[in-house]
């Protein structure tokens, strides 16, 4: 399975990220907005891409499921993967075909999988962060006691 792995990115174009939006546009109105160097693009507050310079030029990314992964790597996809304090860190994000960076009519497969994977992972989040058990504190710690305010003293006479 071929794989990108990141130091560090370069600075990405505005040019490019406009035109991946005019490529994903099947998928909804997107936005393309400054991130790490490279962009996001999102519909609907939803990431569906990321644009980064891994070292080889500009390329898009799409995001990807454990269930898609396999459509990805079948069509010769590279996974994202960047480096943090000496480790490879994979994220679920897979290089756009190339022949699908030719035409929005050629994306439209790929950008409405990378939708449902934006939306699934959208609301799989959210079950996690609603099933959190969400307490209220019984007694206030002592930090949080205030103390008395000191006694100012009198400014000394000249």
């Amino acid at each position: 399975m071929p794989q990108k792995t990141a130091s560090k990115s370069t600075p990405v174009s505005r040019e490019f990220a406009g035109y991946c939006c005019e490529l994903l546009a099947g998928a909804g109105p997107c936005v393309a907005r400054r991130m790490f160097g490279g962009w996001g693009i999102s519909t609907d507050g939803l990431t569906l891409a990321i644009i980064a310079d891994l070292g080889d030029g500009e390329r898009l990314y799409l995001k990807a499921s454990d269930d898609t992964r396999s459509q990805f790597e079948a069509a010769g996809c590279l996974r994202f993967i960047y480096q943090a304090k000496g480790k490879a860190v994979g994220m679920n994000y897979y290089s756009a075909p190339e022949d699908a960076m030719d035409s929005a009519q050629a994306m439209g497969p790929w950008a409405g999988l990378a939708l449902k994977c934006a939306v699934k992972a959208r609301v799989s989040s959210v079950k996690r962060s609603s099933s959190a058990i969400k307490t209220k504190p019984t007694s206030r710690p002592e930090s949080a006691v205030k103390a008395a305010p000191r006694a100012r003293r009198k400014p000394k006479a000249p």
